[in-house]
């Protein structure tokens, strides 16, 4: 049975794309069955993975729409044992469309269920916002991963965050569990990043990972040629991260079997 990851931080340029691609693809690696959910309407995770999002036919939209199973909007990636639900820009209008429905918060809950059996995990990349995109992919969540950035401002929101999934786990999603905290950006030679990973895990202890994703410029190359920093640069520091984020993940996931 798949477990599935949602990666959700309401602010923006925190690495959740990031680190959900090559999350993915390090998972892919260690022969894990993957499918990667684009429930972004920036599509950035589907171009990503190197998938022309102007060809997308069908994807997320469709998948919440129900107006395609969830098997019929998947395609395969050139990442190993990395299937991909993409998105297109027209998930934009979803939230509007979705606002009458009965049971709206559990469209992708519903959506997905038929393929947990045909994977190791399932990741969902959100939009960010806390708007019903984001509350869709947590109320199908089995769990949260909470990139941080390693700067200033890191902390501010995550409060925000943390609220909305106390009150899904209450209303929507009693199981909802925190994967993770991710602590994203680090560069090692800034004090402030220093402070901020002090910081967050004198807060939030075992929350976070052990791994630190650092700042890493092949890191940022890798999605303008559409593939994951496995496969771009598989001797980067990048690499070397979500490599260990990866097995993190997998063990964490065997532990608790």
């Amino acid at each position: 049975m798949g477990k599935i990851i949602a990666i959700a931080n309401q602010k923006g340029g925190v690495g959740k794309t990031t680190t959900t691609v090559n999350l993915a693809a390090a998972l892919g690696v260690l022969e894990k069955k993957v499918l990667l959910i684009d429930a972004d309407p920036q599509a950035n995770a589907t171009s990503g993975l190197g998938i022309d999002v102007d060809s997308v036919e069908f994807g997320s939209y469709q998948l919440l729409e129900h107006t395609k199973t969830a098997s019929e909007t998947i395609i395969e990636t050139s990442s190993p044992n990395v299937d991909l639900i993409p998105a297109h820009i027209d998930l934009v209008a979803i939230e509007i469309e979705l606002v009458d429905k009965d049971e709206r918060e559990y469209m992708m809950k519903k959506a997905v269920a038929e393929l947990k059996h045909n994977y190791d995990f399932i990741l969902i990349d959100c939009a960010p916002s806390l708007g019903l995109l984001t509350l869709n992919a947590l109320t199908a969540a089995d769990s949260v991963i909470i990139p941080i950035q390693c700067e200033y401002f890191a902390l501010e929101g995550l409060g925000k965050l943390l609220n909305t999934v106390k009150s899904i786990q209450k209303i929507h999603n009693p199981d909802l569990d925190i994967e993770g905290m991710l602590l994203t950006m680090y560069d090692s030679r800034l004090r402030l990043s220093n402070q901020v990973v002090e910081e967050v895990r004198k807060h939030f202890e075992d929350m976070v990972f052990d791994t630190v994703i650092q700042r890493n410029v092949r890191l940022s190359e890798a999605p303008s040629y559409g593939e994951s920093i496995i496969k771009y640069d598989a001797s980067s520091k990048g690499a070397a991260n979500y490599l260990n984020l990866a097995n993190e993940v997998v063990k964490k996931n065997m532990e608790a079997v």
